[in-house]
């Protein structure tokens, strides 16, 4: 199956501070990957340098082939045209409708001027979240759950081969992150991406994870299947299932 994210040797520091010490990870297409650990143990920024948000200071980081830190400025928007990020605050402009918050991405992104495809893409990525009779309003009339579904869909508006996830059900109560969780799980089905999970959240991973890797102090620790780690003889390891 093809490779979609190749990880080698990588590391990351902030000043004297150092976050990643030499992760190496490989992500298949059409996986979901969960990356499980505690605060300040480095998910939120491995999925920030594949991203290519940050950039890292050793080895080797490629996304569909492309040496991240070797592109140039045009060439990484292109490759970030692919990449779906998907905050844990959701990220809405709260000054523009539902609908606002879908065109902007398609026409400033994708270029999109088509008024009658980009009335059909909204509509498709919102009946996919169940938010279609929400395509009027604001930002601040929806629920927590509802702007983690928006920010879903505003994610999926530019169909991205991969998406990544910081901590999507951070603030949400136990259904409504269960509701999350499946939805996510759909999405891979339905649009066959590529995902990367980072969270604290078991049950998120129990349902989305085809495979779970535990990072600690800037490096993984274990890799396996959500029951394997849950079932494993490491006291450490099984804490995080507790």
């Amino acid at each position: 199956m093809e490779v979609v994210i190749e990880i080698k040797n990588l590391k990351k520091s902030f000043g004297d501070i150092g976050i990643l010490k030499g992760i190496n990870l490989t992500v298949k297409k059409g996986e979901n990957v969960v990356i499980l650990g505690k605060s300040g143990s480095g998910k939120s920024v491995t999925i920030k340098c594949i991203a290519g948000l940050l950039t890292q200071d050793e080895g080797s980081l490629k996304v569909f082939g492309e040496e991240i830190k070797d592109l140039k400025e045009d060439e990484l928007k292109a490759l970030r045209c692919r990449i779906g990020f998907l905050f844990q605050s959701a990220a809405l402009y709260d000054s523009m409708t539902v609908r606002d918050n879908l065109i902007f991405p398609l026409k400033r992104v994708l270029k999109i001027k088509d008024n009658a495809l980009i009335e059909s893409r909204c509509i498709e990525v919102l009946e996919a979240v169940g938010l279609a009779d929400a395509i009027d309003k604001m930002p601040s009339d929806l629920s927590g759950g509802m702007r983690k579904r928006m920010g879903l869909a505003r994610t999926l508006i530019v169909k991205p081969e991969i998406i990544l996830y910081d901590e999507p059900t951070t603030g949400l109560d136990t259904i409504t992150s269960k509701e999350i969780s499946n939805l996510m799980l759909q999405i891979q089905k339905k649009y066959q991406a590529t995902s990367v999970i980072i969270t604290h959240d078991i049950p998120c991973s129990s349902i989305t994870a085809d495979r779970v890797l535990i990072i600690d102090d800037g490096v993984f620790i274990a890799e396996g299947t959500h029951e394997e780690l849950e079932n494993s003889q490491d006291d450490y390891i099984r804490s995080f299932f507790k």
